[in-house]
C-alpha cells in the first residue's frame, strides 16, 4: 500500500481536557515540543515527502511539514474521520496520542488489505485505509445507528466493531484486522493522564 497522505485528527472538542493550562491537549508539551508537532516530525523522519494533513479549525495547528484542513462537518466524534479527505490508501493518526518512534514505524510499515486498525485494549491509535468505500460504509452505518439511538457511542471502536461484525457483543475480539501496539504509545484525554505520564517519565 503506497500511502497518498496521512491525516492527523485534531478537531475534537477536548471536553475531558477542559483547557488544562490554557492550551488544547494536542499542544501539551512533550520532550520540549508540542505533542502533535512531535508526531509530524517523527512521521517526516520516516517519510520525508509524505503529505501530512492536520484537521483543525485552530491556526495554532499550523506546523512545518504539514498543512491544516478545516473539516466541513464536526458534530459527532466519528466526524473526526474527515469525510472529504477519505480516499483509498490513506492513514488516520490521532492528534491526542503520544506515539513512540517504533509505533509510528510499525503503523507505516504494515500493509492493509482493506482496513487495518492499530492500538491496544484501551485505545485505537491509527486506522489505515486501503478500501475507502468499505471504510465509509461502516463509518456511515455506525453514525446512523448512533443517531437512531441504537448504540451509545460512535467512535473508531464502533467502526472496528461494525467491520468485524461485533457491534452488539459484550466482549470484543481484537484479532481480525487489529494490530496490537504493545509499547508506551497511549492517548492523552485528561490532565490526570498527562501528569501521570509525565511523572512516570514517559513524556
Amino acid at each position: 500500500m503506497q500511502m497518498k497522505k496521512i491525516i492527523i485528527m485534531a478537531d475534537g472538542h477536548g471536553i475531558r481536557w477542559n483547557n488544562y493550562k490554557n492550551i488544547p491537549k494536542h499542544l501539551a508539551e512533550v520532550e520540549g515540543e508540542y505533542l502533535i508537532g512531535r508526531t509530524v516530525r517523527l512521521i517526516h523522519r520516516i517519510l520525508p515527502s509524505m503529505d501530512i494533513i492536520i484537521t483543525s479549525h485552530d491556526p495554532r495547528y499550523d506546523f512545518p511539514g504539514s498543512r491544516r484542513h478545516e473539516p466541513r462537518n464536526n458534530n459527532y466524534e466519528i466526524d473526526r474521520f474527515t469525510e472529504e479527505l477519505i480516499e483509498d490508501n490513506i492513514c488516520f493518526f490521532y492528534g491526542d496520542t503520544f506515539y513512540t518512534e517504533d509505533a509510528i514505524q510499525l503503523i507505516i510499515d504494515k500493509q492493509a488489505d482493506d482496513i487495518l486498525f492499530f492500538g491496544n485494549q484501551k485505545s485505537i491509535v491509527a486506522v489505515k485505509i486501503k478500501n475507502s468505500s468499505l471504510f465509509n460504509q461502516h463509518r456511515e452505518y455506525v453514525k446512523r445507528l448512533y443517531l437512531s439511538k441504537k448504540i451509545q457511542k460512535c467512535t473508531g471502536w464502533q467502526v472496528y466493531q461494525s467491520f468485524t461484525q461485533q457491534l452488539y457483543k459484550n466482549e470484543i475480539d481484537l484479532s481480525d484486522n487489529f494490530i496490537f501496539i504493545d509499547d508506551q504509545t497511549t492517548d492523552i484525554n485528561t490532565p490526570e493522564e498527562y501528569e501521570i505520564l509525565r511523572y512516570d517519565g514517559i513524556l
